[in-house]
């Protein structure tokens, strides 16, 4: 379980990452809405993980995105660095989050279901 301070740190990264990929890079690479989705610190709070959903256009369009955030990586390490105000600044790490996309597909999954039996339900059967 994380720490007061981990996510305290955790939330001011995800604030200064969030700012950075928004305002700060000018890639044409970067297409569709960049969602950092979450922010885990290590315990020293020398590095965070940094969680990023991108949506918008096909799976290409989106590893492309991502390619060109870890690209700029240095650049948002470096804005960053000028947003904390400690002893050290975490170096950050970025994952692809696949959570929300396997979320958005289950429930579209279970309206499908859903969808159908009511389609079963308002056939009549032979025996009405």
């Amino acid at each position: 379980m994380p720490t007061r301070r981990q996510e305290k740190v955790a939330r001011l990264v995800r604030e200064a990452v969030s700012d950075a990929i928004a305002n700060h890079l000018s890639d044409p690479r970067i297409e569709g809405l960049v969602s950092v989705t979450r922010v885990e610190m290590a315990a020293d709070l020398r590095s965070a993980d940094v969680y990023l959903s991108i949506f918008g256009g096909n799976d290409s369009a989106q590893r492309k995105s991502f390619a060109a955030i870890t690209h700029a990586r240095s650049r948002i390490q470096s804005l960053l660095a000028g947003k904390i105000q400690s002893k050290f600044c975490p170096v950050v790490h970025f994952h692809l989050d696949e959570k929300l996309k396997k979320t958005l597909e289950t429930m579209r999954l279970i309206e499908q279901a859903a969808h159908e039996l009511e389609q079963e339900d308002s056939v009549p059967t032979e025996e009405e």
